[in-house]
């Protein structure tokens, strides 16, 4: 068993350059951000290698995780980190949100990590969803995504705050560190 804590280190987990996941420190705000409860059911939509999965699970021991991704070979990983991690409340599914969603049962958290460009549709299905209570939380870089979410947010009743987060770390370059920058994200975080 995993001994845990938010934000397990990225090289704990098996992963493939091409496929997303959501770094440590990022990872680590955003399911702080989720407000999880040991028996939470959570979806998370485009889970990529499924790093907020496994954490989300492990934290959730007496829920249910639904890892939602279109991806096969990402799909694959996730199973493996799953596997790794001995996460047996984590069910990945495959498939292409929104239409995949209307499958799974109701969720009082949901991780968007990825939405293919169709980051309206599948937020109205989740707030058709969502129960009462529940919290939403988009990791976006790309600029159309958060647009769409705060426009989507500001006519629905949601609670909101959207952080930026930029994180360097340390790299060593010969007997010097430098720091080296990974993409910045906004962590959008909603309550209904």
């Amino acid at each position: 068993m995993w001994e845990y804590a938010f934000g397990i280190p990225d090289e704990c987990f098996i992963r493939e350059m091409d496929i997303p996941m959501t770094k440590e420190e990022v990872r680590a705000i955003s399911l702080s951000k989720l407000r999880l409860k040991k028996n939470s059911t959570v979806w998370d939509i485009g889970s990529g290698t499924g790093s907020v999965s496994v954490e989300s699970a492990l934290y959730c021991s007496e829920g249910l995780v639904y890892a939602v991704e279109r991806n096969e070979k990402a799909l694959e990983l996730l199973r493996q980190n799953a596997k790794m991690f001995g996460t047996n409340n984590l069910v990945p599914i495959q498939g292409q949100a929104p239409e995949i969603l209307f499958r799974l049962p109701t969720p009082d958290r949901v991780f968007i990590g990825g939405s293919g460009g169709k980051i309206k549709e599948i937020l109205e299905i989740v707030r058709q969803n969502l129960r009462v209570g529940g919290v939403i939380v988009i990791n976006a870089i790309i600029l159309e995504t958060i647009c769409q979410a705060q426009d989507f947010f500001s006519t629905g009743g949601f609670e909101v705050e959207m952080i930026y987060v930029n994180i360097a770390k340390s790299s060593k370059v010969g007997s010097s560190a430098m720091l080296l920058a990974g993409n910045p994200v906004f962590i959008i975080s909603a309550t209904c």
